[in-house]
């Protein structure tokens, strides 16, 4: 094996350590599991909706084609005038 060294904030230095204690396994069996965790599950970069995926679709009520003529609603509900005083 390679060594790394990595600095990392202090909340997250704690956090590792934490659960170190608790599983009493080292630090470094701790970060291993978590980089190789973290490189299975599919990259934002490659879909970007899917932190949301679940909240798409889930309000009632709105037009199915608001992410197409969104300027349309905003207008007809006047968001973005001035209002008065």
């Amino acid at each position: 094996m390679r060594t790394v060294t990595v600095r990392l904030p202090d909340e997250l230095a704690d956090a590792i350590e934490k659960e170190s204690r608790a599983t009493q396994r080292s630090k470094s069996d701790v970060i291993r599991e978590r980089l190789q965790s973290a490189g299975d599950t599919p990259s934002q970069a490659a879909d970007p909706l899917a932190s949301i995926r679940d909240l798409i679709g889930s309000v009632d009520g709105l037009p199915e084609d608001l992410g197409r003529r969104y300027k349309h609603y905003l207008r007809t509900t006047g968001y973005g005038r001035k209002r008065r005083r």
